[in-house]
């Protein structure tokens, strides 16, 4: 279930925000839940019904041998594209 969320930012990080979403391919609000999701990876395990489409569309189609740790590479891979 989606609910808005209303947040007071500075204008000059709104506009530089939704340029970064755009040439991403994401809506600002896709861009802000993922950076939240980021955050609190290991704080909650989220259900199929909470991932968005797109994830729930590529889950499972990469099969390894190896012991992988799928959390700690999604934080790595998050924290360099969005520079946290």
């Amino acid at each position: 279930m989606n609910t808005k969320l209303t947040l007071t930012l500075e204008k000059e990080v709104i506009e530089t925000a939704k340029k970064y979403a755009k040439e991403k391919g994401q809506s600002l609000s896709e861009m802000v839940e993922n950076y939240f999701k980021l955050l609190t990876v290991n704080r909650i395990n989220l259900k199929e019904d909470q991932l968005s489409p797109k994830v729930r569309k590529l889950r499972g189609i990469i099969k390894t041998t190896e012991n992988v740790d799928y959390k700690q590479m999604l934080t790595e891979e998050l924290s360099k594209k969005y520079g946290i």
